[in-house]
């Protein structure tokens, strides 16, 4: 996993020897099986930082052919674009994707962006299925409002309870 995205967050020493993971990427990729999210749909992931770059590789290695990586920082999200195939935009001007994404700290607990959607509700509206990397709150303004729409939802808190079983079983090899 952590070889597919050039990027590690969990280290285990097995006998002297270390061995990296990015349970990020196999989060993230497991729920994209798991919600059977057609690699039809053209996404629209919000971020261009360690996370994202995990959210994109993992869209990339699933099969998914069009998406935007909206990004402000022009430089972290052409080279997050370019990396995984993807077009980089500075925001979602002229887009209604079927999958949205977010991999910012907007809606998080503690960021001063907390009550805030990383989406515009007519960009919600205009989706299939909505995903929300952050895990604190676990419903965050996107997903409720996603929700009250019924919209297919996937949450942070599903992406961190993957990462905690992944880190646990390559910690201690019991699954």
């Amino acid at each position: 996993s952590a070889k597919a995205i050039n990027s590690v967050n969990t280290i285990v020493n097995t006998h002297g020897y270390l061995k990296a993971y990015n349970t990020d990427y196999i989060a993230i990729t497991t729920l994209l099986r798991q919600f059977r999210v057609p690699t039809s749909l053209v996404f629209a992931l919000r971020g261009s930082g360690g996370m994202a770059k995990a959210v994109a590789c993992a869209l990339r290695d699933t099969g998914f052919k069009k998406g935007y990586i909206v990004a402000i920082d022009e430089e972290s999200g052409r080279s997050l674009a370019e990396l995984c195939g993807y077009e980089w935009r500075p925001d979602m001007e002229g887009l209604q994707p079927g999958l949205l994404i977010n991999a910012t700290p907007i809606g998080m607990t503690g960021s001063e962006d907390a009550d805030k959607m990383s989406y515009t509700p007519d960009e919600v509206d205009a989706a299939d299925i909505i995903f929300d990397v952050v895990a604190m709150p676990e419903q965050t303004p996107l997903i409720q409002y996603a929700r009250a729409k019924n919209k297919v939802v996937i949450t942070g808190s599903e992406v961190f309870a993957i990462q905690a079983v992944e880190q646990f079983a390559s910690s201690t090899g019991i699954r």
